[in-house]
């Protein structure tokens, strides 16, 4: 059961979706030049598509996005124009000559005009496009600017449908802006350049939105403190005078009994993010595994399971698919 392939139904609201995509071999490729290459493109991209970026993370050798695909609407030209003009800021003389004709074509809908609108609409609205455009558009500069040629990407992608509730999200948020941490790159992701917290921080405004979103707070001074708190919560970070759990640590305490707050357990290496098929409430996930069913007529023993209640308490999360190998990967001290 393939999770791109899996879309919810109009009942179910917009779509939300966990993407990852890795180089070639995992090779360690990207250098400071080459990530800020990729978050300038990753924004354009989805501004282009029209698909809202909640949080992203760059690594060297793969990236993470989170973002939330809204039904289809109709895009009028002049947005389409914007639009094009985000993707390609800076056009070479073909281009420029060619959006001359297509604009003047717009007003009367004739050939040209029509076949363009169609290539354009063809681009927008779904999680396929957006994610390939980004990565050609990518490929394409970094082997020119790095003498090679060939592939650049190990696979299509992989992505995890995430329920599009604020609990999902912001869990899901977290654990891609502390994938730096887990790297061991920075100690506090705000330091981390490429990633969508860090971003936001910055005073991107598309970044803010996203942690809006998964906030639920009305102003910014509010949504910062009430995520910073999420991701830095008691037991995650040195407080004066008070004990703190260390990395190396966690697997202890989670053989003699006890659980781990859940902003530590995020800074687990966990698969059931990644890996998990569909992640959402358990009301969530059994309607996708049902939506599934109807649309294939596979009736394949799929099973919608907890995550691991003696980690952490994650709440109301469940994930669709069993993981055969080591689901959560404790850090090292």
């Amino acid at each position: 059961m393939r999770s791109s392939r899996l879309k919810p139904s109009p009942d179910l609201g917009v779509a939300a979706y966990h993407v990852i995509s890795r180089t070639v071999n995992g090779e360690f490729l990207f250098d400071e030049e080459a990530k800020g290459v990729l978050r300038q493109q990753l924004w354009r991209v989805s501004d282009y598509c029209g698909v809202q970026i909640v949080t992203y993370a760059i690594m060297s050798n793969h990236f993470h996005v989170l973002v939330v695909v809204p039904q289809r609407a109709p895009v009028d030209d002049a947005e389409l124009l914007r639009r094009y003009r985000v993707l390609y800021p800076q056009p070479t003389k073909y281009q420029a000559a060619r959006l001359e004709v297509i604009e003047a074509q717009l007003a009367t809908n004739g050939p040209l005009a029509v076949a363009w609108r169609r290539r354009q609409l063809a681009l927008m609205g779904d999680l396929s496009p957006f994610v390939q455009l980004l990565k050609q558009r990518f490929s394409i500069w970094f082997n020119r600017n790095h003498g090679r040629f060939g592939t650049l990407w190990a696979e299509r992608f992989k992505s995890d449908l995430i329920e599009p509730a604020r609990h999902a999200l912001k869990v899901t948020a977290a654990y891609i802006d502390l994938n730096c941490i887990r790297a061991g790159l920075v100690a506090d992701p705000k330091d981390y350049s490429f990633c969508g917290y860090a971003d936001a921080v910055a005073g991107h405004q598309r970044a803010q939105q996203g942690l809006y979103l998964v906030s639920g707070e009305r102003n910014w001074e509010q949504v910062q403190e009430s995520y910073r708190q999420f991701l830095f919560s008691l037991g995650t970070v040195e407080v004066e005078g008070k004990a703190r759990i260390q990395p190396g640590q966690f697997e202890a305490v989670i053989e003699a009994g006890g659980k781990l707050p859940l902003p530590l357990a995020l800074l687990c290496r966990n698969r059931f993010f990644s890996d998990g098929g569909v992640l959402g409430s358990r009301h969530y996930v059994e309607a996708q595994l049902e939506l599934y069913r109807e649309k294939t007529g596979c009736r394949r023993n799929a099973t919608v399971r907890p995550l691991p209640s003696s980690i952490a308490e994650w709440g109301d999360l469940y994930v669709l698919r069993g993981l055969r190998k080591k689901a959560i990967v404790f850090p090292k001290a």
